[in-house]
């Protein structure tokens, strides 16, 4: 059997930047929960064995019937923090045939302008890659540390050469990446993505050319933009 594609999804976060009384993923944007969106990128991949959402246990805004037909499964684990979520919901994949061998590919939910496109675009890069890696955009800004405090000032600036962005899907192999999570978690050390903690095993993951569209929804004033993004359809090859 060729390796198998899967998907986690964590959407146990409560989203407090974002200013709302319900957590983003929940919001609704260009008439769809934003979480809709993402889940209907994974669903046009009809190659994905299993599209697992991550949800925390107290979670009472999710709602099913809000994603009509769209094909995906949904777990109650997820953690205290995004690191502890993914790793549940990685470790939660075996309930559903994944072996270490078979790819799994992280997904943030706040990001809607996701696409089946960006996703086979990934897919495609690190299918015969030994590590794995993720979709990321070169840093076009110019970009400046700032000195500690409630009004920081510019302390230096650092040059951009070489720097990325990384956004998601992070595909690795469903092995890897649980043994990089729970050695991360084993000594302490926090990771904001899956790509951190497969370097801090010593791996170099690749880096795959994104999308500005791929941006995550993170303050009040990103719903907007993902409005009026999500009401045009994204312009993809044929």
């Amino acid at each position: 059997m060729a390796d198998r594609l899967f998907a986690v999804i964590p959407c146990a976060g409560t989203g407090s930047r974002a200013g709302a009384e319900v957590p983003k993923q929940y919001r609704s944007i260009a008439g769809r929960a934003m979480l809709h969106y993402t889940l209907a990128a994974f669903d046009a991949c009809s190659e994905f064995a299993q599209t697992l959402v991550v949800l925390a246990p107290d979670d009472t805004h999710f709602d099913g019937r809000r994603f009509g037909a769209l094909r995906f499964a949904v777990k109650r684990c997820g953690g205290a923090t995004r690191h502890a979520s993914v790793l549940n919901g990685v470790r939660a994949l075996a309930e559903y045939g994944a072996q270490d061998s078979d790819w799994v590919l992280v997904h943030d939910a706040a990001r809607p302008g996701i696409t089946a496109t960006l996703i086979r675009t990934l897919v495609a890069a690190l299918k015969g890659d030994a590590v794995g890696g993720l979709l990321a955009l070169p840093v076009p800004d110019t970009l400046k540390r700032a000195t500690p405090g409630d009004e920081p000032r510019v302390a230096a600036t650092e040059p951009r050469d070489g720097l990325w962005q990384a956004q998601t899907p992070q595909m690795f192999r469903l092995g890897l990446l649980r043994e990089a999570l729970e050695q991360a978690l084993a000594n302490g050390q926090s990771v904001t993505d899956e790509a951190s903690a497969i370097e801090l095993m010593g791996h170099a993951p690749r880096l795959v050319q994104g999308n500005l569209r791929n941006f995550k929804v993170t303050y009040p004033e990103d719903f907007a933009l993902a409005e009026a993004m999500l009401r045009e359809p994204p312009k993809e090859p044929r």
